[in-house]
C-alpha cells in the first residue's frame, strides 16, 4: 500500500528537482514516461473541467445577486466570495497541471529523439523517428489549447474578483444594481471561456485515446 501511494504521488506531482531519479524509479515498476504522460493529460483535463464548472458557478453567483432584490444580500454576497474563492484555487491547481504535463511531453520526447540513435535497423528507425513527430505535432495541438482555453480565464476571473473586491466595501442595493452593466459585459467571455474549454478537453481526450492505442 505504501509504495502504491508513493508511485501514484510520483506520477501525479510536477517532478522537480531529481526528475531522472524519480523516472527511473518509476521504469523499475514498469511505469513510463507515456504513461505518467497519459496520467498527467487526464489530470489535467479533469482540472479544466472543475476549473470551468468553478468559474461559471461565480459568474452565476454574480448574476443572481445583481438580478435578484429581496434583501438578502449579505447572503448572496457571501456564496459569490466563497465562488470566486474556489474559482481562484482551481486555477492554481490548474496551473500546475498543465505545467506537469508540458514538463513530461519534453522529457519523453528528449529521450524518444536520443534513442533514435540506438536502432541498429533503419527502417525501425525511420518508422519510430515518423511516430515521434506524429506524437509531436498532436501535442502541440494539444497543450496549445489547453493554453488557449486557460488564458480565456484571466478575463472573466479579474473582473469577478474586481466585483467581489468592490462589495465587500459597498455592500447595498445602489451598489448591487450598478453592477448590472458588468454582467451583462463577461457573458460573451463566459461563453467563449466554456466553449475553449470544451475544446482541450476534448483534445485532451482524443490525444490519450491515440496515445493509447499506440501501445
Amino acid at each position: 500500500m505504501a509504495l502504491r501511494k508513493l508511485l501514484v504521488l510520483l506520477i501525479v506531482l510536477p517532478m522537480v528537482g531529481c526528475a531522472t531519479v524519480e523516472y527511473k524509479a518509476l521504469e523499475k515498476v514498469g511505469i513510463q514516461k507515456r504513461d505518467i504522460l497519459v496520467h498527467r493529460i487526464e489530470k489535467a483535463k479533469e482540472a479544466q473541467q472543475d476549473t470551468k464548472v468553478q468559474v461559471v458557478s461565480a459568474y452565476q453567483r454574480l448574476k443572481e445577486l445583481v438580478s435578484v432584490d429581496d434583501g438578502g444580500l449579505e447572503a448572496r454576497y457571501k456564496k459569490m466570495a466563497k465562488a470566486v474563492a474556489r474559482s481562484e484555487k482551481q486555477v492554481r491547481e490548474l496551473d500546475d497541471r498543465i505545467a506537469a504535463v508540458d514538463k513530461v511531453a519534453g522529457d519523453l520526447f528528449q529521450e524518444w529523439e536520443d534513442e533514435l540513435s540506438l536502432y541498429s535497423n533503419p527502417n525501425l528507425r525511420d518508422a519510430s523517428a515518423r511516430n515521434l513527430r506524429t506524437t509531436k505535432a498532436r501535442y502541440a495541438v494539444l497543450i496549445r489549447r489547453m493554453r488557449s482555453a486557460r488564458a480565456r480565464i484571466d478575463p472573466v476571473l479579474y473582473v469577478l474578483q474586481d466585483q467581489t473586491l468592490y462589495l465587500k466595501h459597498n455592500l447595498n442595493a445602489r451598489a448591487v444594481s450598478s453592477l448590472q452593466g458588468e454582467v451583462t459585459r463577461i457573458q460573451d467571455k463566459v461563453a467563449a471561456l466554456v466553449s475553449e474549454m470544451e475544446r482541450s478537453i476534448n483534445e485532451a481526450e482524443q490525444f490519450v485515446n491515440d496515445v493509447k492505442t499506440r501501445r
